[in-house]
């Protein structure tokens, strides 16, 4: 149910160190640390000796010696030594290495066949990497299917209930919006013209008085939602093809599969106002923390309710458009070749 050959986000670039690290990705279990040159391995979480997994084992150098029987294994999947030590170390003693590369503040995981894996396939969150923006997020296991993060990511209608107290305004709830598809990407664009701006805005507007908001997700295959987000003084002229006269926001969101059931969610947003706040991005990173929980409270929620009701099957309105649209991409993706 993966689209395979495809990269996918193994964790944030702080959170993989030295130590080796466990994380299942797309059903696969991969073990994950970095050399002394402070390149990331990625390797298949199982010594090929007894399976045992390797994420256990005693890091030695830039090797990782299985913790059974010692077993070593270097960082591209090959045994350089038995646990007799004098007997020699065949070729074919070896766990599978998977494609790595590090960009947007993420550690990226090819799954797929290893001789496609292509950098330039790599999302493109530029706003993380960009010198005029900031950029700082965090990390929620979520016990639910990664396509209903997706689902609840494309149409933001459920702000005014989800997060009452934060981002939601029933003005959303009026402005009409948009569906467009390119290839594998989907579009949808919510314009809310002269309205009050909800708290949050607010104050990174830093005035009162009314505005013209903003929210543009898209989806990027496989599994990641860019929300374009912010508010600009109502005088100031912003449009749908142009609105950096204001505040302006790209929530970042890459939901990597665990299991069919269970989702890696990194979430994080990038700015361009009060860039070189550092108290304000550690404040907002937990605000923005709060919010999430707020979703992943509903999303582990309708997961049970789906396992509970196995006659009963989702229904499509008009304002899940574009998730329908994204599930259509990933099933495409996932077919067999």
């Amino acid at each position: 149910m993966f689209p395979s050959n495809q990269w996918y986000v193994a964790g944030w670039d702080c959170e993989i160190d030295r130590a080796p690290m466990a994380r299942t990705i797309c059903g696969e279990p991969i073990v994950l640390y970095r050399k002394f040159d402070r390149t990331v391995v990625a390797l298949r979480d199982a010594c090929p000796h007894r399976l045992l997994p390797l994420s256990m084992g005693i890091k030695e150098g830039d090797n990782i010696r299985c913790r059974y029987h010692g077993l070593l294994i270097n960082g591209e999947g090959f045994a350089v030594e038995m646990p007799i030590k004098t007997e020699r170390v065949h070729k074919s003693v070896c766990t599978k290495a998977y494609p790595v590369a590090e960009r947007h503040r993420f550690v990226w995981v090819w799954i797929g066949e290893p001789e496609k894996a292509d950098a330039a396939l790599i999302p493109d969150f530029w706003p993380c990497s960009h010198p005029d923006w900031t950029f700082d997020g965090g990390y929620y296991p979520i016990k639910c299917d990664f396509r209903l993060v997706i689902d609840n990511l494309m149409d933001l209608t459920h702000e005014t209930y989800v997060h009452q107290g934060s981002i939601g305004q029933a003005d959303i709830l009026e402005a009409p919006i948009t569906t467009h598809s390119d290839g594998n990407r989907v579009v949808v664009t919510r314009w809310m013209p002269n309205i009050d701006a909800p708290p949050f805005w607010r104050n990174a507007l830093k005035r009162e008085g009314p505005v013209d908001r903003w929210q543009i997700c898209h989806y990027v295959a496989p599994s990641s939602v860019i929300i374009d987000v912010g508010v600009a003084p109502v005088s100031a002229g912003a449009t749908v093809e142009k609105h950096d006269q204001g505040v302006r926001g790209f929530v970042i969101d890459a939901m990597t599969p665990e299991s069919e059931t269970t989702t890696h969610y990194f979430w994080g947003m990038a700015r361009n106002f009060d860039v070189d706040d550092t108290g304000f991005t550690a404040r907002f990173k937990r605000q923005q923390g709060e919010v999430f929980l707020e979703d992943v409270e509903v999303l582990e929620a309708q997961q049970r309710s789906i396992a509970s009701n196995p006659s009963l099957r989702l229904k499509a309105f008009s304002i899940d458009t574009g998730g329908i649209r994204a599930r259509q991409v990933i099933e495409r993706l996932s077919a067999p070749e």
